[in-house]
């Protein structure tokens, strides 16, 4: 039985993503200048992760380690509380060095895919030997990974991992519902994969376009964190587009306050994602970048 949780609920907003585009959704930040700005407002309505993909100019695909230096810098000017969050996913047949190759700037957290599926027409490809060789380089660069758990065989492979010691330390999951090729989004399903965590798993959960509030709503009530952004919706409701990142961290603070769930803070969130340590080494990673 789940009893409502009074641990402050960490809110991840994953401000651009790699598939969403300006014409899903104008308000979409592109630029490392516009992501320094949403990442900043963002922070301000209650978010304390920041998810980080980057692209070019027009907005395609980009993960090169100088764009990403840009973002981490225009976001740690603004908002130098924030935990930035890059992404390690790249592209299905990309290189593991070029993939990882934003660990270099020593960011405090990144994500980490540890299986593979098919996602609508496409293969979400991770070789057990690829995964191998990324996670220890995510370890090499003392940063910690957030595993991104589409379903529930992932699930308890990253389980098998962590018995193997290939994932050390604390895990932190990320539980995305409603893709394609996953997990739905019923909130059954959610429910189910909780009750398979060990105790002291971090975990947040994510609910794919239109499931985004539902599964968050369902997550806060169950004591887990959240993630919301453009990344994983355009829509703020129904035919209606969302303004901002900030307006769908905004929506999830409020519901928060009304089941009784306190905000993380990002101080509090390193606590709660045990990322202290990684912020007393890296108090100057303005100078690192």
């Amino acid at each position: 039985m789940f009893k409502l949780s009074s641990e402050p609920a960490v809110i991840s907003c994953a401000i651009t993503g790699n598939r969403t585009t300006r014409d899903m959704n104008p308000n979409l930040p592109i630029t490392p200048f516009q992501q320094g700005i949403a990442a900043a407002e963002a922070v301000e309505a209650g978010a304390s992760v920041i998810h980080l993909h980057v692209r070019n100019d027009d907005g395609s695909e980009n993960h090169e380690v100088e764009r990403f230096r840009e973002a981490i810098y225009e976001i740690q000017k603004r908002v130098p509380e924030a935990i930035i969050e890059v992404s390690t996913r790249g592209a299905t047949g990309e290189d593991i060095d070029y993939r990882g190759n934003c660990l270099e700037l020593l960011p405090e957290m990144c994500s980490l895919n540890i299986g593979s599926l098919n996602i609508g027409n496409e293969v979400f490809l991770n070789d057990p030997s690829d995964v191998k060789k990324l996670t220890e380089k995510i370890y090499n660069f003392g940063v910690e990974p957030e595993i991104d758990v589409f379903d529930i065989g992932m699930m308890e492979n990253a389980f098998l991992l962590q018995k193997k010691g290939v994932l050390k330390g604390k895990l932190r999951l990320l539980l995305v519902l409603g893709i394609d090729g996953g997990v739905s989004a019923d909130f059954r399903n959610l429910v189910h994969m909780v009750s398979l965590l060990p105790t002291g798993t971090h975990w947040t959960g994510l609910g794919i376009g239109r499931f985004q509030l539902s599964i968050a709503t369902h997550s806060l009530l169950m004591g887990g964190s959240i993630r919301v952004g453009l990344e994983d919706t355009a829509y703020y409701a129904k035919g209606e587009l969302a303004k901002s990142n900030a307006q769908l961290v905004s929506r999830v603070v409020r519901i928060a306050e009304e089941v009784g769930r306190p905000i993380a803070t990002p101080d509090q969130a390193r606590k709660l994602l045990g990322l202290n340590k990684i912020r007393e080494i890296r108090n100057n990673s303005l100078v690192a970048i």
